[in-house]
């Protein structure tokens, strides 16, 4: 180990010959006219057909570094000092003309939201046509060029596709067309900026498969941003770590997430629910405090505030960098001492699942009336919640599992001939009918807390109203309710002065779980609560949803992409397609198999953070339009293992594996496929 001053570069090669090279590079965010520094120093390299992740918490200055490595930047962003080059040019140095040339011919940019990166009134054709006539082409040339683009990124019917709009495809098929105009050039550097965010697991694996079989054909470089550390383990040759604007270590990605030597990046492993974890097992590390503001001074070490290891040395000397082999580097006064840094301790004790359901759906159904078409969008759905149960609920989008959640809150009223109980009584199908006590046992998380709290209101009104509404409480008592609720959600009095929007997003769910939870509920739906936090900030939520449910025995329904979350929280899951339950089980019995097929797509799918490669189980084809869905049963078409004559025919019945777990499905038990073989990582 090898210990080199603060300003002794690391040797990377020579930065002409790199795809990107990002050089010493300091930018601010002109605020009020103030500079406030963004990234402080960033250096690094990303070499022709090397893929290099960008890791770290939500305003640590990934994206801001992608963008600057285009010169895409907002009109207050202003770059103090270093240089970036791309394939030996200067992006800093080059005139407006310079710049636009520079874009159109050698680097692209594929952004987390397809759907802003697409104008809605223009037809794909026309959309992905453009990219070509900007390049020089002619009309019939580039209409040409657009097809084969398509098929290029392996979308199905793609002369359909082109003359669709935008929100007549999917989140994958719109990312699909987002990566081949971002191919057009052939670009020798191809930037993705959270490019699988709220996809689903199978798009996702989809997705990622392309960028590594078209990086592996046209050698382009790929710098990836990208909050799911599955990805970016899968995708990477090596991968950087930020933190408040600076590098803080470098490595391969297998030495990375095997061996971290930066306190934060241990902050970061243990956070996630890695190698079947599970909520009765321990707590998920948590790394405490928050991000420093933009614009902080930070002379000394940037992590020293919230750093376990941390001593009077760290608050008043620059870090070192650490040569600790062949290009890998760690920036800390005490890369010896990051083995020290423990995981938490075991959990206590467990809840303990009673036989008596609280809520049980018993043969729902739920049918939509669109254009004169009957759409059925639940089809006889049988589930229950146990006090005190997490039931996980995963399936592709369009799957039914958001409609699921609203028929059982009464948002949509079901079909006649199903029935929702509450503690074996029946509930209204819409919830204006249902009595109070019914409205209070089932409330609601959100995805995205933004638009859910009132912007204008404080934290305080926000939970005092929910209070005052639920439960029978007023005046002094409903005050004491407020306090109590925001201490266990380890919400401070500070904190309930503020308005949403002064929060991080954090702390904004936070209050949507304590808005949950103020009417002391029975169930609690969380619809994708932690999909678009930081592994740190998940962690946190999970641990606290954990815990809430030790001390209260309240029950969830836990809807989710992530199939690591959901293994980690989850004590049965159901698996939904076309709005049907497939399977239902104790979660060790799903991942442990004999499965359903779908099932065994779903996991194979799944990135997988500890370095082992899967067999993925490809889905041809999109989901069914629950409009029309195909005979016999539903998943055939899609199916490996589909049995013609019978799969495509019969509605397949329903197999007890085991306690509490069946599979609907025409295959005998024997012969139901298990989970995937594990082999030998490789990128």
């Amino acid at each position: 180990m090898t210990v080199l001053e603060p300003t002794t570069p690391i040797d990377r090669g020579d930065p002409n010959t790199a795809a990107l090279a990002i050089d010493n590079l300091h930018l601010a965010y002109l605020v009020r006219g103030k500079p406030r520094e963004v990234l402080r120093g960033v250096t690094f390299q990303v070499r022709p057909g090397e893929a290099f992740g960008l890791v770290g918490e939500s305003g640590c200055g990934k994206s801001t570094t992608a963008y600057a490595a285009l010169r895409y930047m907002p009109d207050n962003g202003r770059i103090t000092e270093g240089r970036v080059l791309v394939n030996g040019q200067d992006v800093t140095d080059m005139s407006n003309k310079e710049l636009q040339t520079f874009r159109a011919t050698q680097a692209s940019m594929v952004y987390q939201d397809p759907v802003q990166a697409m104008n809605p009134s223009l037809k794909i054709g026309e959309q992905v046509a453009e990219c070509f006539t900007i390049l020089g082409h002619d009309d019939d040339v580039a209409d040409d060029k657009a097809l084969e683009a398509l098929k290029k990124v392996h979308i199905a019917a793609p002369a359909s596709v082109l003359d669709r709009y935008p929100h007549q495809l999917s989140g994958g098929m719109l990312q699909r067309v987002v990566i081949a105009m971002g191919l057009a050039k052939d670009p020798r550097l191809l930037v993705l900026d959270e490019p699988t965010t709220g996809l689903d697991a199978t798009v996702e694996a989809e997705v990622l498969d392309l960028v590594r079989e078209l990086r592996h054909t046209t050698q382009a470089a790929v710098l990836l941003i990208a909050h799911n550390l599955g990805v970016i383990r899968t995708m990477c040759d090596r991968v950087g770590v930020m933190y408040a604007g600076k590098m803080v270590e470098e490595a391969t990605a297998d030495e990375l997430f095997q061996q971290p030597r930066h306190p934060y990046t241990i902050g970061l492993m243990n956070a996630i629910p890695r190698a079947g974890l599970r909520k009765t097992d321990r707590a998920l590390s948590t790394i405490s405090g928050n991000m420093p503001s933009i614009g902080t001074e930070l002379p000394t070490c940037v992590y020293v505030d919230r750093c376990p290891i941390a001593s009077d040395t760290c608050r008043t000397e620059a870090p070192p960098l650490v040569a600790l082999n062949d290009g890998r580097w760690t920036r800390c006064h005490h890369s010896d001492l990051v083995d020290a840094i423990t995981e938490p301790d075991a959990v206590a004790s467990e809840v303990q699942l009673s036989d008596r359901r609280v809520i049980e759906l018993n043969g729902v159904s739920k049918t939509f009336r669109q254009g004169g078409n009957d759409i059925p969008a639940l089809v006889s759905v049988d589930l229950g919640f146990a006090e005190g149960e997490t039931l996980g609920l995963v399936g592709e989008s369009g799957s039914g599992k958001s409609t699921l959640a609203k028929t059982m809150l009464g948002v949509h009223g079901a079909d006649e001939g199903g029935s929702i109980t509450l503690d074996g009584k029946p509930m209204k199908g819409k919830a204006t009918d249902r009595r109070d006590e019914a409205i209070r046992a089932i409330q609601m998380v959100f995805q995205n807390p933004d638009s859910a709290l009132n912007r204008a209101w404080t934290v305080r009104k926000i939970l005092h109203r929910t209070v005052t509404r639920l439960t029978p409480i007023s005046g002094d008592a409903a005050h004491k309710r407020v306090s109590e609720i925001a201490e266990a959600m380890r919400l401070s009095e500070h904190h309930l002065d503020m308005r949403p929007r002064q929060l991080s997003g954090g702390l904004k769910q936070r209050v949507a779980i304590a808005r949950a939870f103020a009417g002391d509920p029975r169930v609690v739906v969380c619809d994708e609560p932690t999909s678009a936090l930081d592994v740190s900030v998940q962690a946190a939520i999970l641990n606290l949803l954990a815990s809430l449910q030790r001390d209260e025995r309240t029950s969830y329904l836990f809807i989710t992409h992530d199939i690591g979350v959901v293994r980690y929280l989850a004590d049965r899951i159901a698996v939904m397609y076309v709005g049907r339950i497939m399977e239902k089980g104790y979660t060790d019995d799903v991942f442990n198999g004999p499965v359903h097929p779908y099932t065994e797509a779903l996991l194979s799918a799944v990135p997988s953070v500890d370095g082992i490669a899967k067999d993925r189980i490809p889905l041809d084809g999109d989901i069914p339009s629950p409009a029309d869905p195909p005979p016999g049963c539903v998943f055939h078409t899609r199916c490996k293992y589909s049995i013609p004559g019978t799969c495509d025919v019969e509605i397949p019945p329903t197999i007890t594996v085991s306690e509490r777990h069946e599979i609907t499905c025409h295959l005998p038990i024997e012969q139901l496929p298990t989970p995937v073989t594990i082999k030998a990582s490789n990128n």
